[in-house]
């Protein structure tokens, strides 16, 4: 029975065996030995089983133990000390191993590993780790922060599998379901096979095993072994003189579904897209900061360009009267805006809306169809338009922040000219040509510098 202090009963049948009762009710086996140097020991063999039921096995110690059980191990302690061999050391040594493959067991789960990945890596080094994040199953509410695990995403579904158990079977099966279905943990945009779903799951998962490669966490990246689906055809779709008159006529209407007094920032945001040759998001997000004193420059930092190098665009007049006819919104960063926090969203209803648009300024001149675009092409555009123009192709590389073509290896290494005049010579030339392109629809849209520099 249970008393105020410990009590150790020794066992009359098991030389250094003890049943040790707390005050609290526990029971346990002990033994208490001199070790190989002579200095007293002990050591606990396991918890006394009520259950009477003995073990099948050979008992070990740290299990619940019957008396049977407990003399059992008993004397294979003894044996082992007969050997010659520390137990107790023998014992702590495997505790610590035990301990060690269960840390590094819960380190290298799929969800802790997700979590090391983007913090240590993904974050850091690349400039779309929140997308990368919400593929493999987590989000960052705030954008910093601990993360969440999404609802049935990679993070949550893989949460406690071994990243080295994960083979290339496993990793096929998510992809073949991204494509078919959805990516685990996000909505499906449009119904239907979709190979773009399984290229980006792909993508993230492939980047998060070479990482852990080279770490020495695995082995092997598993992605090694599986088919990454195909990407789409290279496009080659631009803009032609006519679709450009009723893209920009379609501008005007894009804004029309905002509330009344509302900043109206998309038809000069697609205008610039047009006009300045440069990414989408990279206009979007386009800062007050990021523009100089007089506006004539607009400078976007490294960590916004997809190759990582800062990037100085010259604005044309026009550009720079586009921009200045957005409404600001107090206190805001951002030019192109709606919010006032955040660039502005919802691509796909802007592009539907545009589509619309353009459908019926294109009837009116008795065209019945426009050929599919994305407004990527604006780009495409932009920079092919520029070299019909007689622009050298080298500037509009620089123009739109290229690195491969002219400026690529050892030319692009050592050729660190800005040509700056250059590069403003050329855009101006292009919007221009877009001003007469689009003189019939210039005073509905923004009042545009005349070729001689007069107002229309």
């Amino acid at each position: 029975m249970p008393g105020p202090k410990r009590r150790r009963i020794r066992d009359a049948a098991a030389r250094s065996l003890f049943l040790v009762i707390e005050p609290s009710g526990h029971k346990a086996w002990q033994m208490r030995f001199r070790r190989p140097d002579g200095r007293p020991g002990k050591i606990t063999l396991g918890p006394f089983d009520r259950s009477g039921r003995e073990l099948t096995g050979d008992p070990q110690i740290g299990q619940p133990l019957t008396l049977q059980a407990a003399r059992q191990l008993a004397a294979t302690v003894h044996r082992d000390r007969a050997l010659g061999h520390d137990v107790i050391a023998d014992h702590r040594a495997r505790r610590h191993r035990q301990r060690t493959e269960i840390k590094e067991r819960a380190a290298n789960t799929f969800g802790a590993v997700v979590r090391a990945y983007i913090a240590e890596y993904a974050r850091p080094e690349t400039r779309n780790w929140l997308e990368t994040a919400r593929l493999l199953g987590l989000r960052y509410p705030n954008g910093d922060g601990e993360p969440e695990e999404a609802k049935d995403g990679l993070a949550q579904r893989w949460a406690d599998r071994p990243v080295a158990g994960i083979d290339a079977h496993d990793v096929w099966s998510v992809i073949d379901e991204a494509r078919r279905v959805a990516i685990p943990g996000i909505t499906a945009r449009n119904r239907g096979i979709s190979d773009s779903r399984g290229r980006a799951l792909f993508a993230a998962l492939s980047s998060m095993f070479s990482w852990l490669k080279r770490q020495r966490r695995i082995e092997s990246n598993p992605c090694a072994g599986v088919h990454r689906p195909v990407g789409p055809k290279a496009r080659d779709r631009v803009l032609t003189a006519d679709e450009i008159r009723w893209f920009w006529r379609a501008c005007e209407s894009v804004d029309a579904p905002l509330a009344p007094g509302a900043p109206r920032p998309f038809a000069p945001l697609l205008n610039v897209l047009l006009l300045t040759g440069q990414r989408r998001n990279e206009v979007a997000g386009m800062t007050r900061g990021e523009l100089s004193a007089d506006g004539a420059t607009w400078n976007i930092p490294g960590n916004r360009t997809k190759n990582g190098r800062a990037h100085i665009v010259p604005l044309s007049p026009l550009v720079r009267e586009l921009i200045a006819s957005v409404k600001a919104k107090p206190d805001s960063p951002f030019i192109f805006t709606t919010t006032g926090t955040t660039p502005v969203s919802g691509w796909s209803r802007i592009k539907d809306r545009l589509d619309a648009a353009m459908l019926a300024a294109a009837r009116e001149e008795g065209r019945a169809v426009i050929e599919p675009w994305t407004l990527h092409d604006l780009r495409r555009t932009c920079v092919t338009s520029m070299v019909e123009l007689r622009v050298p192709p080298h500037v509009v590389e620089l123009v739109v922040n290229h690195i491969s073509g002219t400026r690529a290896g050892v030319a692009g290494t050592y050729n660190r000219s800005e040509l700056l005049p250059e590069r403003k010579a050329a855009l101006e030339r292009w919007a221009t040509h877009v001003q007469a392109l689009v003189a019939p629809w210039a005073e509905n849209a923004v009042s545009l510098p005349s070729r001689k520099g007069k107002r229309k």
